[in-house]
């Protein structure tokens, strides 16, 4: 009996504790029933805090609830609940102590407490400590993404005691992170923060700039002998590195000196003395210039009726009886010290990464540049022809992608389609230009720029009146979407090396086509010497519709790598038609080698200029121009010349 008894007893005290959590937590809400009806971001505070040290297990999820808006309160006693739908339009109370049912209620018996933003921001504080450890990985990554944005003194010791315990080795280095960022700002240890100051040399991070720069912060302010006892960035000479007249306002603000009666002041004060139509003894009539109103106002203020006037000598003479100094918030002149040393340290990378950033930018516009100008650098070498309509043969290849995904909705799919569609059009396009144009103005290059030309304005203008004025969009496939990010300053679009990738293709495939083909063979013997090719048995007339095919196709190519980023317009080819006769200018006539010097050149160079100047791309534009009439002065036939009739020879 005694054994039975015994048992029981035990098996009371095992689940007591648990019983008692259980209520234990709707007694503490019930402690804290009004704060938690009416909270506010001032009273708030001690709710929380006992809800955290309580240690309960309903706790995170009330929090949680709480900060969403989803806890409900019973009128009829006050006492919280989460709710769930039910049948017959009433709501499942569910207990936030035991996450059990406890009943059907009608929602006009209930009230929805609804905390403002402020108060949900402070919860939000609260959550993160359990967030913290959360078991779904995502949870904890959230807890961390809201400590990067509101960070606090109290969440440095949450986020060490979590850090240890993190089994994912890319959250706990967030983490650790994270904490090192909280120690420069918050931590009490002075080694410690010289520690985490000192651990971001070299980084370039947003986050560590943001956390080392507010100790460098400075503010100027007055003393009447050399200042001890404060943590001086710089002494500051008035006149040279404080303006005189600011050091003197300084010197008023701190109750040092006496205020300047403004002009607007000193009218106003002769005006509200006139008696009799004087002022101090002098006719208001005399008044009329500066020196009779400042005399007026000097015998007022020997009578004491006004403030008196301070003097430039006065002036002077308190300026220089202090002394002025830049002061650094931070009071410590060891982590101001160190804060400053790592900053210097990550000028050098973040300088260092800037140039990688912008020599990937040049190298992607680069790849730009030469999809758009390869075309016309075979046309014009092997043909010798100023096609003004070349850009018109990227637009028809932008539209001809546009097009496809009409038809195919999987942007994937369709840009797989679009892109040998494009060039078959383009191809086409080029060839019945060439057929019918081109071949009757042969060594006629002035007719040969303007029918081009006008052939260039028809295009458009058939462009317009199938498409119509309105860009139409050409949609990257969603792995596409975003950009590769080194770090906070090297970045660059998955489109951008997209079409990198895809010039180095293109490269790659003339190479071989101009190389190891009988048609590459061909289209060299022309290039070089039409007429012993024609002695050979080649069809220069063939070759010439071939190249001229090939250049417009590859254009149309170029259109769909180009639509892909830009607005797919009618003039969306003639943006590029001037960097495309630029590129080939300089990089040689009819030499693939001497187009990608070229794009590169061009490339390069613009971005550079645009760095230093990128509010004023048309100004980027206008120098390039000028540096390529320079150019040419001392290297006409381009970095690359060609030998042969594209040549000149």
């Amino acid at each position: 009996m005694l054994r039975i008894i015994f048992l029981l007893l035990a098996a009371l005290l095992a689940f007591a504790p648990a019983n008692a959590q259980d209520a234990d937590l709707n007694a503490l809400l019930e402690t804290y029933r009004t704060k938690i009806e009416k909270p506010s971001r001032t009273t708030i505070g001690p709710v929380l805090d006992a809800l955290v040290e309580s240690q309960l297990p309903g706790v995170a999820v009330f929090l949680e609830k709480w900060r969403e808006k989803e806890l409900w309160q019973r009128k009829s006693d006050g006492r919280f609940f989460l709710v769930e739908k039910a049948d017959g339009g009433k709501l499942m109370l569910i207990d936030v102590a035991t996450g059990e049912q406890a009943g059907l209620a009608e929602k006009n018996d209930l009230d929805n407490l609804k905390p403002n933003s402020g108060v949900r921001g402070v919860i939000a504080g609260a959550l993160v400590q359990f967030q913290l450890s959360d078991p779904d990985p995502e949870r904890r990554l959230q807890a961390l993404t809201a400590l990067e944005r509101a960070p606090d003194a109290s969440h440095l010791s949450i986020l060490r005691a979590a850090i240890d315990s993190e089994p994912d080795p890319a959250i706990k280095a967030r983490k650790e992170r994270l904490q090192r960022l909280l120690t420069i700002q918050f931590g009490s240890d002075q080694a410690r923060r010289v520690a985490a100051i000192e651990s971001f040399a070299g980084d370039p991070g947003v986050d560590a700039r943001a956390a080392l720069n507010p100790l460098l912060a400075t503010s100027i302010k007055v003393f009447d002998t050399a200042p001890e006892g404060v943590n001086v960035a710089r002494l500051l000479t008035p006149g040279s590195d404080i303006d005189a007249e600011a050091a003197y306002q300084l010197l008023v603000d701190a109750g040092k000196a006496r205020p300047i009666v403004p002009l607007a002041d000193r009218k106003q004060a002769l005006i509200d003395n006139i008696e009799n139509g004087m002022v101090a003894g002098t006719p208001v009539a005399e008044l009329v210039s500066q020196s009779a109103r400042d005399r007026a106002y000097l015998a007022l203020a020997a009578n004491g009726t006004v403030p008196p006037l301070v003097t430039r000598e006065e002036q002077r003479q308190a300026v220089a009886d202090h002394v002025f100094a830049e002061v650094y918030a931070e009071p410590d002149p060891v982590l101001t010290t160190a804060a400053r040393e790592t900053l210097a340290n990550i000028s050098g990378t973040v300088g260092f990464y800037q140039f990688l950033d912008l020599a990937l930018d040049g190298l992607s516009l680069a790849s730009i540049y030469f999809l758009a100008a390869i075309g016309l650098a075979i046309t014009f070498g092997v043909m010798g022809v100023i096609n003004m309509a070349h850009g018109e043969f990227i637009m028809i290849g932008a539209y001809t992608g546009y097009v496809v995904q009409q038809f195919i909705p999987n942007y994937t799919v369709s840009i797989i389609v679009a892109l040998p569609l494009a060039f078959a059009v383009a191809f086409l396009a080029g060839v019945a230009l060439e057929r019918l144009v081109i071949r009757y103005l042969a060594h006629r290059p002035l007719e040969t720029l303007l029918a081009t030309f006008g052939v260039s304005i028809a295009l458009q203008q058939i462009a317009k009146n199938i498409f119509g004025t309105q860009a139409r969009p050409l949609t990257s496939p969603s792995w596409l979407d975003g950009a590769w990010v080194l770090n906070d300053v090297v970045s660059i679009s998955y489109i951008r090396i997209a079409i990198f990738v895809l010039a180095l293709a293109f490269l790659g495939l003339l190479l071989f086509v101009l190389n190891k083909t009988r048609l590459g063979l061909e289209v060299r013997a022309v290039t070089q010497n039409p007429r012993m090719a024609s002695s050979m048995g080649i069809n220069p007339d063939r070759i010439n519709m071939l190249t001229f095919g090939l250049g417009s196709g590859i254009a149309g190519i170029a259109g769909v790598a180009i639509g892909l980023f830009a607005k797919v317009t009618s003039e969306l080819g003639s943006g590029y038609i001037v960097q495309s006769f630029m590129t080939v200018v300089v990089g040689g006539v009819g030499n693939i080698w001497g187009t990608l010097a070229g794009a590169g050149m061009i490339g390069s160079l613009q971005k550079l200029i645009e760095f230093f100047n990128p509010s004023n791309t048309l100004a980027a534009q206008t120098y390039m121009i000028i540096f390529i009439i320079i150019f040419i002065q001392f290297r006409p036939k381009g970095i690359i010349a060609l030998k042969g009739r594209a040549a000149g020879d």
